[in-house]
């Protein structure tokens, strides 16, 4: 029997020794996150060019030689950004403490030699192991186990953390660039309009007020255009923080086109039941609290054991005769009875508790706000796209119209046209917006959302928005860029001598056919004073066809047979 407990306390000293060599790659296996992450669709890891510069830079010269889509981002994001190499790095560190979790002490060996009095000496050789950690080795690797997947679960959190930190950015980025090509082009809209004011205002046909107005509202739209395109800027360059890009490879394209809202949203009850599952935070939250509860159990089992010890020695007298079997050293719990392990490991599991009973109310409550959200921001996108942009575009249209009567100015249209452009930018900022608020919503879910599998169709580009209308008659510059002002020629219309139109008596008006005004705001003639034709604005002449030129010089001719005083 003593022979017995001999071989079995050396076997397993050797198994402990030998156990303790061996090393951990610290690179996570393929399959650690590669599982967890299909689960909840998020993007694919190529591990094969993780860490390896030459597989990294083909396959990011691959997604960067073509306009930057966002699967694009994602995948460059995958193998090139710093902080998911450093969340690698820390399902390493977790594996690291797994194995550190299946190891026993070192044993200790123990060596002793005695003089004797008469001569000779006793030796004594000796070799122990602490007890604790033999008996605690199966469950020590059951609480391992445990822990590895919790820190799987907050490592693939983490991910589609970054995921969505991506996502956001370049939705972000994409959303500024088309602002800034908007602004820039009612920057050079307003610009054309006040370059017109100064050439009335040169000929004497506009007040300084009215230059004045038009020169700020110039200004203002030349500081919002640089504002804009400095804010494109910074978004590109998080972005490119968040890719891990810099130098040429920063140098890449993007469309420019943001996806629609889908065709329907998903059921708020069934977010919340994939919420309940699926919340990597929540997941590893109560993975934490399973580990302490077990744990806070073999503490009260074995905190009497303390630092005792199980060996085996061997022992050789002076007079040859050897003496050898197994050894105990027990440690008397006289002073410390291990109430502050067992405290500490009860107020352990009730934070863990309390952590889960928040995960699940902050996923409860993320749910229903961001389902919420997105429901708001999706009714926010409808009514841009049925509502305010065609009563926009219908409000030029009409001012066109009116224009090409002469009853209004073409600043008023530019005016018009500034405001349609500016609903324009208004819908493209809430479809923005409308995906941010579907990203958070998928963070709290913790996966891609159902409804992603109906993305398809794309807003329209700034250069359609900007483009003439099709099938418009061009000549009366319906529904004209603000901008194509620029290159008009106004010197036919520089100089005019309008003082034909003093003093104009009002009784001429009467007996006009006014049925073209019929639906008119009445309201602006209301105590008209029609000398006000004296400093007619001049823009009346501008975006006119040639036949409008033709019948403004008959009307003066009529003027000048003596209607006019």
């Amino acid at each position: 029997m003593t022979h017995s407990l001999a071989r079995a306390s050396l076997a397993l000293a050797l198994a402990a020794a030998l156990g303790a060599c061996t090393t951990l790659s610290p690179r996570p296996r393929a399959d650690d996150l590669a599982t967890s992450l299909a689960q909840r669709g998020g993007p694919a890891v190529d591990w094969a060019a993780v860490g390896a510069p030459r597989a990294e830079r083909e396959a990011i010269g691959r997604w960067l030689d073509q306009p930057m889509t966002l699967d694009a981002a994602l995948r460059v994001a995958m193998l090139r950004s710093p902080r998911l190499q450093e969340e690698y790095a820390h399902q390493g560190l977790a594996r690291a403490e797994v194995l550190e979790a299946l190891e026993i002490s070192n044993p200790t060996l123990s060596l002793s030699r005695m003089s004797l009095d008469a001569g000779g000496s006793k030796r004594t050789v000796g070799l122990s192991l602490p007890l604790v950690d033999l008996l605690m080795l199966p469950a020590r690797t059951r609480l391992a186990t445990l822990e590895y997947e919790r820190a799987t679960y907050e490592v693939t959190g983490a991910v589609l953390g970054v995921v969505a930190e991506v996502e956001a950015g370049w939705y972000a980025y994409v959303s500024a660039r088309q602002v800034a090509a908007m602004r820039e082009a009612v920057s050079e809209g307003a610009a054309a309009s006040a370059e017109l004011a100064q050439r009335f205002h040169a000929a004497g046909n506009i007040s300084d007020l009215q230059l004045a107005q038009e020169q700020a509202v110039a200004s203002e739209a030349r500081i919002e255009a640089l504002r804009a395109r400095a804010e494109a800027g910074r978004q590109r360059l998080a972005l490119n923080l968040l890719l891990g890009l810099h130098g040429e490879e920063a140098d890449w394209e993007t469309s420019d086109n943001l996806p629609l809202p889908v065709p329907e949203e998903d059921d708020p009850a069934q977010l919340a039941r994939l919420a309940a599952e699926g919340n990597t935070e929540l997941l590893a939250a109560r993975k934490e609290a399973e580990v302490l509860a077990d744990a806070l159990g073999l503490t009260r089992s074995l905190r009497w054991l303390g630092g005792s010890e199980i060996g085996y020695e061997r022992e050789k007298e002076a007079d040859g005769a050897r003496l050898r079997g197994p050894s105990l050293a027990l440690e008397l719990p006289i002073f410390n009875q291990g109430q502050a392990r067992l405290a500490r490991a009860e107020a352990q599991l009730a934070a863990a508790l309390a952590r889960v009973d928040q995960g699940e109310l902050s996923v409860t409550q993320g749910v229903r706000l961001g389902s919420e959200s997105v429901t708001a921001m999706r009714e926010v996108v409808r009514l841009h796209r049925e509502a305010l942009v065609p009563q926009r575009e219908t409000i030029v249209a009409r001012q066109q119209e009116r224009q090409n009567f002469m009853l209004i100015g073409v600043f008023e249209l530019v005016q018009a046209k500034l405001a349609e452009y500016d609903a324009y930018q208004a819908y493209l900022e809430a479809v923005r917006d409308y995906w941010l608020a579907r990203v958070e919503l998928a963070r709290v879910v913790g996966q891609r959302l159902p409804s992603d599998a109906g993305i398809g169709e794309r807003t329209p580009s700034v250069q359609d928005i900007l483009a003439p209308r099709g099938g418009m008659d061009h000549s009366q510059h319906g529904g004209m860029d603000p901008s194509q002002h620029q290159g008009m020629d106004h010197s036919q219309h520089e100089g005019m001598d309008h003082s034909e139109h003093e003093g104009m008596d009002n009784s001429q008006h009467e007996g006009m056919d006014h049925s073209e005004h019929e639906g008119m705001d009445n309201s602006q003639h209301e105590g008209m004073d029609h000398s006000k034709h004296e400093a007619m604005d001049h823009s009346k002449h501008e975006a006119m066809d040639h036949s409008g030129h033709e019948a403004t010089e008959a009307r003066d001719g009529e003027h000048d047979h003596g209607d006019t005083p």
